[in-house]
């Protein structure tokens, strides 16, 4: 499929593979089957290449010795995007990518797991895209993403749900979850709404005035 197709508001999200623990070859192919544009970071290539997935663009700084000429042959035709600025992580870096392409959103995985400060970052990270990228962070666990002001969705009872506020989150009002939120507020460190639940099956409410909210839907 060619990825220099013009880019819709309805289209499926396109994927990124980062560097963290992988995840189950069922989630990955059920995500591989419908996205339109698949970016690989940096190493994470030779991995991706032994399990015979075909991807789109290889994104990195490509330093320690990592040669990425050597996928051209093995996946054609392949994009490789050197991106040397130190200043900001891959992910960033293919988060940006995908905004000048005009993709109005992305699934990441293997971006938890293995370094936590690697785990930190790219879960913290996704706030500063918010008006521009709908990010998905994805594994075997748990789906994280930015929640609007007003954020409605249906659940089974017993869902696990966490609120994890990027610095403060004021004005938080909720509905139909374990431990209701009433005006509350939440800051990273001090006070998060961590290991929550829906409490009936049917829709869940969660409103915030300001500050930054993820929702972790977690599996397991």
């Amino acid at each position: 499929m060619s990825s220099h197709h013009i880019v819709r508001d309805d289209q499926e999200p396109a994927l990124i593979i980062a560097n963290g623990a992988e995840c189950s070859r069922e989630l990955m192919g059920q995500l591989l089957e419908w996205s339109p544009l698949v970016i690989v970071l940096d190493s994470a290539m030779h991995r991706v290449v032994e399990l015979g997935i075909k991807v789109d663009v290889l994104l990195g700084d490509f330093d320690r010795d990592f040669n990425p000429e050597q996928f051209l042959s093995l996946q054609y035709p392949l994009e490789i995007v050197h991106t040397p600025d130190q200043d900001k992580t891959d992910l960033e870096k293919a988060f940006e990518y995908l905004i000048n392409r005009g993709f109005p959103a992305v699934n990441v995985i293997w971006a938890t797991g293995k370094r936590a400060d690697h785990t930190i970052t790219n879960i913290t990270n996704i706030v500063r895209f918010r008006d521009k990228l709908k990010i998905v962070v994805l594994d075997d666990h748990s789906k994280i993403f930015l929640l609007p002001q007003k954020y409605q969705k249906w659940y089974p009872a017993g869902t696990p749900l966490s609120l994890i506020p990027i610095g403060k989150v004021s004005g938080i009002h909720s509905k139909n979850l374990k431990y209701e939120l009433a005006d509350d507020e939440l800051t990273i460190g001090y006070r998060t709404g961590s290991s929550n639940e829906a409490l009936n099956d049917g829709m869940v409410i969660i409103e915030h005035r300001e500050g930054d909210l993820l929702l972790m839907e977690c599996f397991d």
